[in-house]
C-alpha cells in the first residue's frame, strides 16, 4: 500500500534548494536531481521499513548518484519527511526536528 508523504517546512526547503543549486551549475542537473528523489521518495512511498533505522525510529534512503539522503519517519497511512539532506552537513541539523 502506497503512504501519502508529507514534507515538513525545512525538508521541502531543503529539497527545492538544492535542486535549484544544481541548475544553476548546469542546466538541467537540477532536473536530474529531483527526478534522484523522485526515485527514492516513490520507493518509500511503498516500502519505508526497508531503510534502515538510523536514530530513534527515523529512516535513511541514499539519493543514488548524489552526496543526498533522506531522512523519515514512518507513521499509520503516511510518511514524514524530515530532511533531504546533503551527506557533508552536520547531522545535528536533522536531528533537532523530531
Amino acid at each position: 500500500m502506497k503512504r501519502e508523504l508529507v514534507f515538513r517546512r525545512a525538508a521541502r526547503s531543503e529539497y527545492d534548494a538544492a535542486g535549484n543549486w544544481y541548475e544553476e551549475r548546469r542546466a538541467g542537473l537540477g532536473g536530474d536531481f529531483t527526478a534522484a528523489v523522485q526515485n527514492v521518495l516513490d520507493r518509500i512511498a511503498v516500502q519505508p521499513d526497508f531503510y534502515a533505522d538510523v536514530w530513534s525510529g527515523v529512516r535513511e534512503a541514499i539519493v543514488k548518484g548524489f552526496p543526498y539522503c533522506v531522512y523519515f519517519f514512518d507513521e499509520p497511512g503516511r510518511v514524514v519527511i524530515l530532511s533531504v539532506f546533503h551527506s557533508a552537513r552536520d547531522p545535528d541539523n536533522w536531528h533537532s526536528r523530531i
